[in-house]
């Protein structure tokens, strides 16, 4: 069964911190608030993780479009192919913020990624998500956990959110109620940018 775990996103306490990063390094899978909606996230690094959390949402990995979770754009030379300066402007003036966006990746991606010619960068505005991937050292891969059956969208309730996924996840993050409305989507991937899904991110920074 997963560990329920508070955490205050004004002042997120270094112990419990420590303690879900623990678990991302051991290969556990973590539920955690965003500036959006609840993700479910593991360590890029693990493989087992990521097979993990690919199952569970029914996809397969090389298939999957999951976000990767950076602490500040200090990690996107990691994963993303040089971008022009109108690109990283755009994304220094959008982000921290409900916005994920498409770029072109590169040869150091994962080898479960190695297919993938783009991929999904989300820096939330978030302290929790945020210090648990300062602390991890590396991205989170990310996706959000979805309620197909329910009239919200996503689940907003970490309670609620926990009785759902004890048994198939390591840990849940108390962090306070999530949002229901997903981030905005934008590729950048193409020669101009273009709004994939409107979300909680104003579009307009693209006009």
């Amino acid at each position: 069964m997963a560990q329920f775990i508070k955490i205050y996103n004004d002042k997120p306490n270094e112990a419990a911190i420590d303690k879900v990063v623990k678990v991302l390094r051991d290969g556990g899978l973590v539920i955690y608030p965003t500036d959006t909606v609840y993700g479910l996230g593991c360590d890029i690094t693990n493989s087992r993780a990521l097979e993990k959390i690919a199952k569970l949402k029914g996809v397969k990995l090389e298939k999957a479009n999951f976000s990767f979770v950076c602490y500040d754009l200090s990690n996107l030379s990691d994963y993303v192919k040089q971008i022009d300066t109108a690109t990283f402007k755009l994304l220094k003036r959008s982000l921290p913020g409900p916005y994920t966006f498409i770029l072109p990746g590169n040869n150091n991606l994962p080898k479960e990624f190695k297919k993938k010619t783009t991929v999904g960068i989300r820096v939330p505005d978030n302290n929790i998500a945020r210090a648990l991937v300062e602390k991890l050292g590396n991205p989170i891969v990310s996706t959000s956990i979805h309620d197909d059956d329910e009239v919200l969208e996503y689940s907003t309730d970490p309670e609620l959110i926990f009785e759902k996924w004890q048994n198939l996840v390591d840990v849940v993050i108390d962090g306070g109620y999530g949002d229901n409305e997903a981030s905005t989507i934008i590729d950048l991937s193409g020669s101009e940018p273009v709004l994939v899904r409107e979300g909680k991110g104003d579009p307009s920074i693209i006009d």
